[in-house]
């Protein structure tokens, strides 16, 4: 598999979306309230696991959960481990390089998180991309997902493009990088429209998935396993 990131990039990654702190947080901090009532042995899957940021925020109030992150870089993983290692939690830590179809069979988890992925997922494998964490998961068993989702196509899309373009500035964005943004986000990333993502979240296997998060076009859903 290509690995689009350098061990440079995936230390730079945290630093330069760390601007965009107030929005993560308060992210973390209702996925924590949303998971509280899982059990104190809980097993979490993070897809995309990045650097870690969705494992750090959990394991310190939660010290009998264990975790499997899976990542298709190799970079970012190795910075996971640096991290998950610096915060004391390694050992609770399981890493595959790779995607989720990838794992054991047979391995099932209470929670599996999808935070800021999907919208890198074609829309023609999304639905896939959804049955393969939710046959990961135990009967009402939680996925948390997070993802760009906005109706381009709106007549308020206009108006949300201009906050997100400041959300861009705030991470580096030069004038060329603004200018390609709506290109960026209708021909590069898969941005749906959240009704939409809705609807592949239950036919992936997810019931009943509500909106519990929105900032900008950032959005979360939380839902069951059917």
């Amino acid at each position: 598999m290509t690995d689009f990131f350098t061990k440079e990039m995936s230390q730079a990654y945290d630093e330069k979306n760390r601007r965009l702190a107030p929005i993560a947080d308060n992210m973390h901090f209702l996925i924590r309230l949303l998971l509280k009532e899982l059990p104190a042995q809980a097993r979490i899957l993070c897809v995309g696991v990045g650097t870690g940021a969705e494992i750090l925020s959990l394991a310190k109030d939660n010290p009998g959960w264990s975790f499997l992150g899976v990542d298709p870089s190799a970079s970012m993983l190795e910075v996971c481990a640096e991290r998950l290692k610096e915060a004391g939690v390694a050992d609770r830590c399981e890493l595959v390089h790779g995607y989720t179809q990838d794992l054991p069979e047979g391995e099932i988890f209470d929670a599996a998180l999808s935070i800021l992925v999907a919208h890198f997922v074609s829309k023609t494998d999304r639905i896939g991309f959804v049955r393969n964490i939710s046959s990961r998961l135990r009967k009402g068993g939680m996925l948390v997902n997070t993802e760009i989702s906005c109706d381009l196509n709106s007549p308020d899309f206009p108006q949300m493009l201009k906050g997100w373009e400041q959300v861009q500035k705030l991470m580096g964005a030069t004038p060329e990088s603004l200018a390609s943004l709506p290109k960026q986000l209708k021909d590069v990333l898969t941005v749906l429209d959240p009704n939409e993502t809705e609807h592949l979240l239950q036919k992936g296997g997810i019931s009943r998935p509500f909106r519990f998060f929105q900032s900008l076009m950032i959005v979360g859903w939380v839902g069951m396993k059917s």
